[in-house]
């Protein structure tokens, strides 16, 4: 019998919930998460709300059409993170080794414990006692099967898989299940007539890495298996550090967005100015009108936090890509930071900073 090694724990629709906590009424209601300004996206939605379409990265417009009686409320991330900081302090008052992995999950090593379901069972219940919030657990061999098995079981559900028993649950699910498939790898997949887990299981040794190269080839061999070697990091470790902006309106003069660009690198090298942080690599994205994407970057002999290197390099790289359209969204980046001065980022983990274990879809990677 496989060790069930890992819990996955991660709160119900979190910042709602700490929305109806301090609005008791609108428990059980259509409630929405979302800016105000033309460009908003929906940030998270009640379950209440889901059962009419609404679901997170939608347009806040979009999200009024479908569920026209939905409590809209502006995201208030002070109180969400005072929310989280006090819910991780309560799971590692039950367990030792815990990896954060955002404001409302984290990863919990459950080796040491004699009767680890048990013993998620307690904490599940003195968390709903002291915050008010209500979790879903997934526990199992690994990382990947413990993040599936708690997303199977939402809301308010408690799930414990095996590799075996993933196996067969799981084997006429689409492989989009698997953390870290995104839509263009389906897609991909699915030209190659693999539109299950199981067909995906069940490719030729080596065809995989045939057709996506090496590395995304032998990670979906594994993932397929739902096989996952990384080991939790109870400390997590800053990779990097950026900055990006959504227009109100599209922006296509030149001059606006350069004079954006170096707002964002003067608010990102503070930043990292008092994590005590410098990289290598300078990043900057631009997201068109239509969606395009594209990215840029440049790597540096020296590792820096200095304002006026890190906007000098955005700066040239922006001037570098014809603005063939109006501009959308405009994003800078730092990373590949020094050896030895990254910096443990504890509690509140940034959404994007999630993993899956490969970022096959991260939105850093989309190119034109």
């Amino acid at each position: 019998m496989e060790q069930m090694a890992v819990a996955h724990l991660d709160v119900d629709a979190f910042y709602v919930a700490v929305e109806c906590l301090r609005r008791p009424e609108l428990a059980r209601q259509p409630v929405v998460i979302a800016g105000s300004s033309p460009r908003a996206v929906v940030t998270t939605a009640s379950y209440a709300a889901r059962r009419f379409g609404v679901h997170s990265a939608m347009p806040a417009a979009r999200a009024r059409r479908l569920c026209p009686q939905a409590t809209f409320i502006a995201p208030d991330f002070p109180a969400y993170r005072a929310a989280s900081a006090e819910l991780m302090a309560i799971v590692r008052s039950h367990v030792e080794q815990v990896e954060v992995v955002g404001l409302d999950e984290a990863y919990l090593d459950l080796r040491a414990l004699a009767f680890p379901r048990a013993a998620m069972r307690r904490l599940l219940a003195d968390l709903r006692q002291r915050t008010g919030l209500v979790c879903s657990v997934g526990i199992a061999p690994n990382k990947l099967l413990a993040k599936i098995a708690s997303a199977e079981c939402k809301p308010a559900g408690f799930l414990t898989l095996t590799r075996a028993q993933a196996a067969a649950r799981f084997a006429q699910r689409s492989p989009a299940l698997i953390p870290g498939v995104g839509p263009k790898t389906t897609e991909r997949l699915a030209q190659l007539g693999i539109h299950t887990i199981a067909e995906l299981r069940a490719a030729p040794a080596g065809h995989l890495q045939r057709r996506f190269g090496a590395r995304l080839g032998a990670w979906l061999e594994a993932v397929a298996q739902f096989r996952d070697e990384r080991p939790l990091q109870p400390v997590r470790v800053a990779r990097s550090e950026s900055r990006e902006r959504t227009f109100e309106q599209d922006i296509r003069d030149p001059e606006r967005l350069h004079s954006e660009l170096a707002q964002m690198c003067e608010q990102l090298c503070e930043r990292l100015v008092a994590h005590d942080r410098r990289g290598r690599t300078i990043a900057i994205k631009v997201r068109f009108a239509d969606f395009r994407t594209i990215t840029r970057a440049r790597t540096l002999p020296r590792p820096t936090a200095d304002r006026s290197q890190v906007a000098r390099v955005a700066a040239e790289l922006l001037a570098g890509e014809p603005i063939s359209a109006p501009v959308r969204l405009l994003g800078v980046r730092v990373e590949n930071f020094a050896r030895g001065e990254d910096q443990a980022q504890r509690g509140g983990v940034r959404a994007q900073e999630r993993q899956p274990p490969l970022p096959l879809e991260a939105g850093w990677q989309a190119q034109a």
